[in-house]
């Protein structure tokens, strides 16, 4: 096995990079997003952390596994310059996006659990509450970036988890105990800087 490690490794650091490029992306992005929002309003009514811990991991691995195939896919069949370029914009657009304080409607609420239970309502609730916010969005667009739908779909699984899972157990104290503005600030630097590395590959 550890002669193996020599030849898997400059194979296994670019998948790496592309991982930790996700997650930092999406933690940042994820930080005052409705979805962290949800996961503190469900903390508060289920008080079962660890299941609906497990329900936002359920609902995240589905749904951003799906949005990099989305992604990766289309990459695959538009691989011309236009498109590239729309990459590159779609990233600098999500800066600006990222900037923009969320809220969570009355519409995005969990219904009573009824016999569902808490892991149950979590995952369906985050899952479809996820379909078309900014960190789906980011998953499609990195998956375009990379093509690699493993590698980007574990990274921003990772992300939604560092951002949600402290929310669960700290609730609202960490929301009063982060800057928000700070780490929306960060994450539209990210997804700029991406955006830029883009089109300078393109256009350079």
């Amino acid at each position: 096995m550890s002669a193996l490690l020599p030849h898997l490794v400059p194979h296994l650091i670019p998948h790496l990079v592309i991982a930790a490029t996700s997650a930092g992306a999406v933690a940042l992005a994820e930080v005052g997003d409705k979805t962290m929002l949800l996961a503190i309003v469900l903390a508060s009514r289920f008080r079962q952390p660890w299941r609906i811990v497990a329900g936002i991991f359920c609902a995240t691995v589905a749904n951003h596994l799906m949005a990099a195939y989305v992604g990766s896919t289309v990459a695959g069949l538009l691989t011309a310059r236009p498109f590239r370029l729309a990459v590159g914009a779609g990233f600098i657009a999500m800066a600006i996006w990222t900037l923009i304080p969320d809220k969570l409607d009355d519409a995005d609420a969990p219904k009573p659990a009824g016999k569902h239970g808490a892991f149950l309502t979590t995952m369906v609730s985050f899952f479809l509450v996820e379909m078309g916010d900014k960190t789906q969005i980011a998953t499609i667009a990195l998956a375009a970036r990379f093509h690699d739908i493993a590698s980007v779909a574990a990274g921003t699984t990772l992300g939604m988890m560092l951002a949600d899972a402290p929310a669960v157990f700290l609730g609202e104290a960490l929301i009063r105990h982060i800057s928000l503005r700070a780490a929306r600030l960060c994450a539209a630097v990210l997804f700029a800087g991406l955006g830029v590395w883009q089109l300078v590959a393109i256009l350079g």
